[in-house]
């Protein structure tokens, strides 16, 4: 199962014979500005939240892929007075797709799309595909209900670490216990100043507490 990181929340997941997209904000990321949005041809866009770091190029990709879009109800009902039809999914819920099978859960944040609609409750994904479990918390604080994935025998979490409107490091690397999963990609950091970290004392952290963190560069891939 091989991810690619694009910066920010965004990466993809390549399994099944599926490529999956997680949360694409790549073209507003400088720091992303080599990677051709309409090359990527995603089979699947998975949408966490509808905040503007991880929809900006959701309609792009969509229309120049025909990806199945994988979201909340309200960003389906957004997306679909756009004319593209998504599979509206709600926390708690589960769905078998052709990759794999995909549960939405909670994630304590906000949501608003870019031009002021609801984008209903923020939300995280299990997904279980490959022979693999892997959770994407998507934009998160700490929160008790990550303690209902204890018993899953996740094989990797991606989690925001870059602070003040997410988890920071210190509580991303206290969710590892509450949900028993040490193999962890951090997202969600450098991108803006405010979520700016010293990716050298992060790594330390996360290698005190026994945890096998990767902080990819953009553009870099890894199997899961």
């Amino acid at each position: 199962m091989k991810t690619t990181y694009y910066g920010q929340s965004t990466l993809m997941i390549e399994t099944e014979g599926k490529k999956l997209l997680f949360d694409p904000f790549i073209t507003p990321n400088p720091a992303a500005k080599d990677i051709d949005i309409h090359s990527l041809k995603p089979d699947d866009i998975l949408v966490s939240h509808g905040h503007g770091d991880h929809v900006a190029d959701l309609v792009a990709i969509q229309k120049s892929s025909g990806a199945k879009v994988i979201c909340i109800a309200e960003i389906a009902n957004w997306l679909g007075k756009q004319g593209i039809e998504a599979h509206g999914m709600n926390i708690g819920g589960g769905f078998n797709f052709e990759f794999g099978r995909v549960k939405m859960v909670n994630a304590v944040h906000s949501s608003t799309m870019p031009d002021g609609a609801s984008g209903g409750n923020p939300a995280g994904f299990v997904l279980y595909s490959g022979g693999k479990k892997i959770y994407y918390a998507g934009d998160t604080a700490l929160t008790y209900d990550m303690k209902l994935l204890a018993d899953e025998d996740l094989d990797w979490a991606v989690l925001p670490i870059g602070d003040n409107y997410t988890m920071g490091i210190d509580d991303a690397i206290k969710s590892t216990d509450f949900f028993n999963c040490k193999n962890i990609i951090g997202v969600h950091y450098d991108t803006f100043p405010v979520i700016a970290i010293d990716k050298d004392e992060a790594v330390a952290k996360f290698i005190k507490a026994g945890i096998n963190i990767k902080l990819l560069a953009i553009g870099e891939e890894i199997e899961l």
